[in-house]
């Protein structure tokens, strides 16, 4: 047991220590999507091996310096929106996309689980040529596939993301309980596995 725990430790820290050899090096790339409660999305993004971190904000909108309040009563144009920051020799792009698929509802128009409304709506945001073409490919495959009859999520040209205040940052950390009541409370997780299947 003690080795296992020994190797558990040594496999962590080799893992951060990665992490934080990419953030000092310089070695990053960032990637925009939005799908729903910015909460969620982190959280799910941040159990991402290659994935550096993700934080939580708005974009596609109208108006600079949105704030939640803004946001959430609707009107602003934004939309809530995570921006993950990751280590491209780690996690591709097409990867990133991929896996945010895997933890949305692209098949409904300005809505994310129980949360309805445009702020809610879902989004890949890229930033080159070269994020368009992956995304449009994968939104291209997935319609081929016949898995889905249509897929609203948007794929548009990045604009500026503000980043949340910060009490949204790391929600799902800093209060672990209401965060837990509200993934299970808004079915995401049941919604997912019906749509994707199990993990």
């Amino acid at each position: 047991m003690a080795v296992m725990c020994s190797l558990g430790l040594v496999a962590l820290t080799s893992v951060l220590a990665a992490e934080t050899a990419a953030v000092k090096t310089g070695n990053t790339a960032s990637a925009l999507f939005a799908g729903g409660c910015f909460w969620c999305v982190e959280a799910d993004f941040e159990k991402l091996p290659g994935v550096i971190g993700a934080e939580s904000g708005y974009t596609a909108g109208k108006i600079p310096n949105p704030t939640y309040e803004q946001v959430s009563a609707g009107g602003t144009g934004h939309t809530e929106a995570v921006r993950v920051t990751y280590d491209p020799a780690r996690v591709s792009y097409a990867q990133l996309v991929d896996f945010f698929w895997k933890h949305i509802d692209p098949t409904v128009k300005d809505k994310q689980f129980c949360d309805s409304g445009n702020q809610y709506r879902s989004g890949i945001y890229w930033q080159n040529e070269s994020e368009r073409k992956v995304a449009e490919s994968s939104r291209d495959a997935l319609l081929s596939s016949g898995k889905f009859k249509e897929i609203h999520t948007e794929i548009i040209a990045a604009t500026a993301f503000y980043p949340a205040e910060e009490y949204h940052q790391d929600y799902y950390k800093k209060n672990p309980i209401r965060y837990a009541y509200y993934r299970n409370g808004c079915g995401r997780d049941a919604r997912v596995q019906q749509l994707w299947g199990s993990k």
